[in-house]
């Protein structure tokens, strides 16, 4: 067994190839279709099993959680992944599904055994019988389905980033505040069994006292053009997981930050504005008590 370090230098390596507010019109749902097959048999009954009393049945029928059912908003690369977990979690039921391409809508609902399908995410939002909405659509469409989500009463779960930038930030997270629901962000490093055991060793003192976290994030390829115009830079779409996890880590939220950024590998996005413009980039972070997190990104791995 290693002894306890008085101090602790954390590197950390990851590779992944991984209008809202209009009047809601009357929904132009598909419906999967059903395959019944009759059966038919000879039984010979009984006599009766004991029943439970109405009481105890009601008794545990409190104890058992009720089931939630989600409408899933985007059915591209990511939403087909959400669809896939869910489709596997317990207590958890897939209602409808919407694509802007409704092909798609109907081939996931088809796929995962979802009910009703549509183009439109506003009938997903307003769907009496979706208890949260999974936002999976481009990140320019974060903000407004999370505030009419949260304007219809649904809780939400939203793939990051939640805006493009800081004011439509704060407006979708005040939107879930005042409607008292619940809005998480796809941040999915903190449940990670390795993230979680290293900030398992800083929190048990394991490791000794951080000084400094080092976390470097690799994609293989660069995405299409398409996909980087409108969605917020390589900051807000990729650097965003280690710079929570910087967070997670350190235990506390950031005083100082430099970041820079350049274009190595897809010159065609140069044209684009800001931070979109970036495929390469480099984050030094500055926390209470000194504790520093250097992060490095880049679209592409030749490795």
């Amino acid at each position: 067994m290693y002894s306890k370090l008085a101090s602790a230098y954390i590197v950390l390596l990851a590779s992944f190839s991984c209008d809202a507010f209009s009047p809601a019109a009357p929904p132009s749902w598909g419906v999967t279709s059903l395959s019944r097959t009759s059966l038919s048999m000879t039984v010979e009954v009984a006599d009766p099993p004991a029943t439970t009393p109405p009481a105890e049945e009601d008794a545990e029928e409190k104890k058992q959680p009720r089931r939630v059912n989600v409408g899933v908003i985007g059915c591209g690369r990511i939403g087909l992944v959400h669809l896939e977990a869910i489709t596997k979690a317990p207590g958890v039921k897939c209602v409808a599904v919407s694509n802007p391409t409704v092909s798609k809508a109907e081939a996931a609902a088809e796929k995962y055994g979802v009910p009703k399908f549509t183009s439109e995410a506003m009938e997903v939002i307003t769907d009496p019988d979706v208890d949260a909405v999974w936002i999976c659509s481009p990140s320019s469409f974060h903000a407004d389905q999370i505030k009419a989500a949260a304007a219809n009463g649904k809780h939400v779960f939203c793939e990051k980033p939640i805006a493009t930038d800081l004011a439509e930030t704060v407006e979708a997270i005040n939107a879930c505040n005042d409607a008292d629901v619940k809005l998480m962000i796809g941040l999915q490093r903190r449940f990670c069994s390795n993230f979680v055991r290293v900030k398992e060793a800083i929190d048990k003192k394991e490791v000794g006292d951080p000084i400094m976290i080092k976390l470097c994030s690799r994609d293989p390829s660069a995405p299409p053009f398409e996909y980087v115009k409108g969605g917020g830079g390589i900051f807000t779409d990729m650097a965003v997981h280690d710079l929570d996890m910087s967070r997670f880590l350190a235990g506390a939220d950031p005083i100082e930050i430099l970041a820079l950024g350049s274009c190595h590998i897809d010159k065609s996005i140069e044209v684009l504005d800001g931070a979109e413009a970036y495929d390469t980039a480099s984050c030094l972070v500055k926390y209470p008590n000194g504790v520093q997190a250097h992060i490095d990104v880049c679209r592409q791995s030749s490795y």
